[in-house]
């Protein structure tokens, strides 16, 4: 099934530079980017200096690097990943993504986050040819070069759905994309994954197809659930311990599993849990405007069921919400101006409910 990297280059360190790696169109070894990197800290603007300083970081004699996690798995905090195990993503995602060298590739993402400084690392590793532009919300805008990979938070991909005709494959990740992005994005062309990772995991374990439920996970990688129902992930390459997330998810096999929601947004309404993210489904396609649900206090169930709605006051008919189950339906509907996020486009329900 997959190309296996890593029997076809064996014992690879931090110091290897693929020789089909090329930057900005120049071949560049360690030493070279070494000094462009010098540069760059120097002269560069501030996602260069960002690029610059993980290149240094890269090429010394630490076999670790230090970053701050997302929160994805509970409160921020600084970790230590190893370069090795960070080469080792590298080369699964090679494998699963079917990446070859001399591969055009575009780093849109900033490198302040793994998921930069992982298509750096991918593009030394597996010998891609990597341009690098600067981190906009629209980084495909004046694009007129195919790439065969490219990165990006769901955010950019609202903005660059027209551009996408020059991009073979994408990853989508950051956040949870949105419904009505997901049909935009579904006549496409362009080979499109979604991916489901986080810091602690060295970014993506598993993807799915657009269009599809099931996630499949990348090589090297375990899965199991807690008694909770949510995720544990196991990746001997990347760390001794095992990683509890806060996902609930459906186990279809030992390779394969369906997201149903984040347990901290269930809802106990009067005793029964609710999972939010398949409330939403139900209403994809129903609603124009983007919208959630969510739990509020109330005296007599615990939490209510309200519906979120961005923009102006809208009406809806008496059978609107026939599509959900009986404790499903919202006890309120709540409209606000607009909803709040994080810089990855990642939605913020409580934070949008608290003006």
């Amino acid at each position: 099934m997959f190309k296996k990297y890593s029997k076809v280059m064996p014992n690879l360190t931090h110091r290897n530079v693929h020789n089909y790696f090329k930057l900005n169109g120049y071949h560049l070894n360690a030493n070279d980017l070494c000094r462009v990197a010098y540069s760059y800290v120097k002269e560069g603007d501030a996602y260069e200096r960002s690029i610059g300083e993980f290149f240094l970081d890269w090429f010394d004699k630490k076999d670790y690097i230090e970053m701050t996690t997302s929160g994805t798995t509970g409160l921020p905090k600084l970790v230590r990943l190893e370069k090795q195990a960070m080469i080792h993503s590298a080369l699964a995602t090679g494998d699963f993504f079917d990446l070859k060298p001399g591969d055009k590739a575009l780093l849109c993402l900033p490198t302040q986050f793994i998921a930069g400084k992982m298509m750096l690392v991918r593009s030394l590793i597996l010998g891609l040819e990597l341009d690098v532009v600067s981190p906009s919300l629209h980084p495909l805008e004046l694009n007129t070069t195919t790439y065969d990979f490219v990165a990006m938070v769901p955010l950019q991909v609202q903005n660059s759905i027209k551009g996408l005709k020059n991009v073979r494959k994408l990853i989508i990740g950051g956040a949870k994309m949105d419904s009505s992005l997901e049909e935009k994005l579904l006549p496409l062309k362009t080979e499109i994954y979604e991916t489901y990772g986080m810091t602690e995991t060295i970014t993506h374990i598993a993807a799915k197809r657009l269009g599809d439920s099931v996630f499949s996970i990348l090589p090297n990688v375990k899965i199991s659930q807690d008694d909770r129902g949510c995720l544990v992930i196991n990746v001997a390459t990347i760390s001794d311990e095992a990683i509890v997330t806060n996902d609930l998810v459906e186990l279809l096999n030992d390779q394969q599993f369906i997201f149903l929601g984040r347990i901290d947004n269930v809802i106990n309404s009067g005793g029964v849990k609710l999972i939010p993210e398949q409330i939403e489904a139900k209403l994809t396609g129903k609603i124009n405007s983007r919208f959630f649900v969510t739990g509020l206090p109330d005296t007599t169930l615990g939490e209510k069921l309200v519906l979120v709605i961005e923009g102006e006051k809208q009406e809806f008919p008496a059978d609107f919400f026939d599509v959900l189950g009986k404790y499903e339906k919202p006890k309120e509907i709540v409209f606000v101006t607009k909803f709040k996020e994080n810089e990855n486009g990642k939605l913020l329900r409580k934070p949008t409910l608290q003006d």
